[in-house]
């Protein structure tokens, strides 16, 4: 009989739970926002690398980062959006995940102001909740603050996963001509530096 040492057997037991989860993981969807039929395996998608987006003047970056909070869904269900210097320090960070990974937001889509003044950022919930609303938010580099564009328009929402930004920072977007209205957008314009003027400070 050819006993095994009990270095050989835990040898034999790391390399079959090494070979397991590879197998596992290969078939693995992890971006594209998608609810799953089944359950990831706990431990999967550990190689999701942000998306940034560098301020044309190259001095901050955007990070968007993968919240991962449920395995019934694509670790890019829920967003993290986190501004930091080129030198690498954090100015600040805003998380839209929610405690069971499907009733917060995912960012859509992103770009910078052309003055690198403003990031502006459209989002989609992740679990289907108000399918019409994609909102739009903004952070403000000079004043280090995160603000939502709708309250920048009398608390209108934007009903359109698109927009543009006009030299120096003139955000344009979608919004309804009447509340409930879905059927008939309108577009609306903003110069964020005066929008963010006007906005109360933040809470501290």
């Amino acid at each position: 009989m050819n006993l095994r040492t009990p270095f050989s057997l835990l040898l034999a037991a790391i390399t079959a739970a090494a070979l397991l989860p590879r197998d596992a993981f290969a078939d693995t969807p992890c971006s594209g926002h998608q609810l799953l039929s089944t359950p990831r395996p706990a431990g999967s998608c550990q190689n999701v690398k942000p998306r940034t987006f560098t301020s044309p003047d190259k001095k901050t970056i955007a990070s968007v980062l993968a919240v991962d909070k449920s395995l019934n869904a694509t670790p890019d269900m829920e967003s993290n959006v986190v501004l930091r210097s080129s030198a690498g320090a954090t100015l600040a960070s805003k998380d839209y995940s929610s405690p069971d990974g499907a009733n917060g937001y995912y960012v859509l889509n992103a770009k910078w102001s052309p003055d690198s003044q403003f990031f502006v950022f459209g989002m989609m919930s992740s679990g289907g909740h108000s399918p019409w609303s994609f909102p739009i938010w903004v952070y403000s580099a000079g004043k280090k603050q995160f603000a939502s564009f709708s309250d920048m328009i009398n608390g209108s929402p934007t009903i359109s996963g698109t927009f543009t930004i006009a030299k120096p920072h003139t955000l344009n977007a979608s919004t309804w001509k009447a509340p409930g209205d879905l059927t008939d957008k309108v577009p609306v314009s903003v110069d964020l530096e005066t929008a963010f003027d006007k906005l109360p400070a933040p809470s501290k």
